[in-house]
């Protein structure tokens, strides 16, 4: 399956929705905009010409394991030296490290291109962007000299080690134990699972962050600190670390995702004792961010391929007539309900591009100074659950749809549609189950300032609508999202109310109100689309079949995937007696 980068939809985000460009200058960041456009050309060839060819076969060759060294797939090796050689590792770095300090929003196109190419691949270096965000924010300065240039560039690459075979989420049953050294370093010894690009063939050293306990540490989540552990010490002497085994998986098989064993592994402490939870934070935000990234990126692949298929395609005639007559039938792309699937596809996708650019913004801000920093960073934290659950569980319906569209052939391997779905699935599963995320939006987001940054949200999107309220084209679409905003504040007091006065409500109604915001979320996102698509063609440009597109696109959007927040909000005010009040011992068969 080919893969374009879609480019000119990133370029109406970046430019005409959000203006990157005066974003960079806040940021005194030196991009213009044939800059930028040039970084994003470029990736869009990396990842169509050199990236995407790869991931047919990473898929059926996946990653072999040798006594305790891992070989990746075929031209894996060579295309992550390229994606070295030409700087895409080091996009987002530190600048006193190597780093260029490209804004997120940029780099956020960048990496969605590389998900759709080959998300296995992708996973490899997307770690290390983590790693480097921990030790640069909680390290020493020792640390920080010795490990984060070559981070940075890519020669090395990063590992996030945190879940055991009994802590996977309650990272509270952690066992993994370290013991302090007198030369100030420490000994690691335990076993974690699930550990991504744990052991690979692309670089010769892995920095791996690990959480384990102290000896006197309190007990819980409390007693957790974090380590750097690297597969190779100075001198090249090789640590006592090994992989362990590979797990055999549904999806993402180029990647190595391994059992690493660590056995008295000599480590050094980053932040302070008992505080790694902390600073793996750090890196866990920037991780759902990037899962997010995945879920939007497999989403447009599936797409492609779904748009591709539909074109080509014959069967059957149109139920008006036949469109093509002088072929055997039509392509499949004139039926209504093909069509129903590929503009679901369409909205959600470019809908959540939306989403990202600007909680990409929100990041990058969020490392500016005074109350724009404070803002920012309430915002980011409100949007990052949203992001990676909603993304990736688009992702998945998207893929699904991919599927459908090729009938019998989306079943079949060599078409590749079924291959998105199965690498897709993970992305709902790791860095936190997006249950655990929909928990985290009404635990820590919703109820821990009683809705304020929430209300603040929905205030800046009914700026749009008061805006939309003058352009007759769309009142009735504007009346709506208005209508929404409004039911999502009730909706937000609701639940706070609810999950004050009985804690089971937290679980029960927190993945059907985080879908529901993503929902009217999306609309919002759509709604200023509408409005920018309905300026430029009143200016008379001359790309007015794409600003046409839009405004189709988000009047379906409107009419057949926003209702889907009513269910959202009917399932979750059927409150938690229903899923509680039976007994556990009725679940029997």
């Amino acid at each position: 399956m080919n893969y374009q980068a879609p480019l000119r939809d990133m370029r109406f985000v970046l430019h005409e929705l959000f203006d990157v460009t005066e974003h960079c200058r806040r940021l005194k960041v030196e991009l213009d905009r044939d800059t930028l456009d040039g970084i994003l050309e470029e990736a869009a060839r990396f990842t169509g010409e050199v990236i995407a060819p790869l991931n047919r076969n990473s898929d059926e060759q996946g990653c072999q394991l040798l006594g305790s060294d891992v070989t990746t797939p075929d031209g894996f090796y060579q295309a992550y030296q390229q994606y070295v050689d030409n700087g895409w590792a080091s996009m987002i770095g530190p600048l006193a490290f190597g780093g260029q300090g490209l804004p997120q929003m940029v780099s956020a196109c960048v990496h969605e291109m590389l998900m759709s190419a080959s998300l296995a691949f992708r996973i490899y270096s997307g770690l290390t962007e983590g790693a480097v965000l921990a030790v640069h924010r909680h390290g020493s300065a020792a640390l920080k000299q010795e490990y984060l240039a070559k981070m940075v560039s890519g020669e090395w690459t990063g590992t996030m080690c945190l879940t055991e075979p009994q802590a996977g989420t309650d990272l509270a049953l952690l066992r993994t134990r370290a013991q302090a050294e007198a030369d100030g370093s420490y000994r690691v010894t335990g076993n974690k699972i699930f550990i991504s690009g744990g052991e690979q063939d692309l670089t010769d050293n892995i920095i791996h962050l690990v959480l384990a306990r102290l000896p006197d540490a309190p007990p819980g989540v409390k007693g957790i600190s974090l380590f750097l552990v690297p597969k190779m010490l100075s001198k090249g002497q090789r640590n006592t670390l090994s992989c362990g085994a590979l797990e055999h998986k549904m999806g993402i098989k180029g990647t190595s995702t391994c059992v690493m064993n660590f056995d008295d592994a000599r480590g050094w402490l980053v932040g302070e004792a008992n505080q790694g939870l902390a600073c793996m934070f750090t890196m866990m935000n920037d991780a759902r961010f990037q899962v997010g990234l995945q879920g939007l990126g497999v989403a447009e692949a599936a797409f492609q391929g779904g748009l591709s298929y539909a074109r080509e395609r014959l069967q059957s005639r149109s139920l008006t007539g036949a469109v093509a007559p002088d072929q055997a039938a039509d392509p499949i792309i004139v039926h209504p309900d093909v069509r129903r699937m590929l503009m679901t596809q369409k909205a959600l996708t470019e809908g959540c591009r939306m989403l990202a650019a600007y909680t990409a913004r929100q990041l990058d801000l969020e490392q500016a100074m005074g109350e724009e920093h404070h803002a920012a960073k309430r915002r980011a934290a409100l949007l990052i659950p949203i992001v990676k659950a909603f993304f990736t569980d688009v992702g998945q319906e998207v893929a699904s749809l991919g599927v459908q569209l090729y009938g019998g052939h989306g079943y079949i391997r060599e078409w590749g549609m079924e291959q998105l779905m199965r690498d897709s699935r993970i992305t709902q599963l790791y860095e936190g189950t997006n249950g655990i995320q929909a928990l985290d939006f009404i635990r820590r987001k919703l109820l821990a300032d009683h809705g304020a940054e929430l209300n603040a949200l929905i205030d800046d999107f009914a700026q749009i609508v008061d805006a939309a309220q003058a352009h007759k084209t769309l009142h009735e679409m504007t009346n709506d999202i208005s209508h929404r905003l409004t039911e999502w504040r009730t909706l937000g007091g609701m639940v706070i109310e609810a999950c004050q006065r009985d804690p089971q409500e937290i679980g029960a109604v927190s993945v059907d109100f985080l879908a529901y915001s993503a929902y009217v979320l999306l609309a919002g996102f759509w709604l200023q689309a509408a409005l920018r698509s309905q300026q430029a063609l009143s200016q008379g440009v001359a790309e007015s079949a794409f600003y046409q597109s839009k405004l189709h696109t988000c009047d379906f959007y409107w009419r057949r995937l926003l209702p889907r927040a009513s269910a959202h909000r009917d399932a979750l005010l059927g409150g938690a007696s229903c899923l509680m009040s039976i007994p556990a011992s009725d679940f029997n068969f």
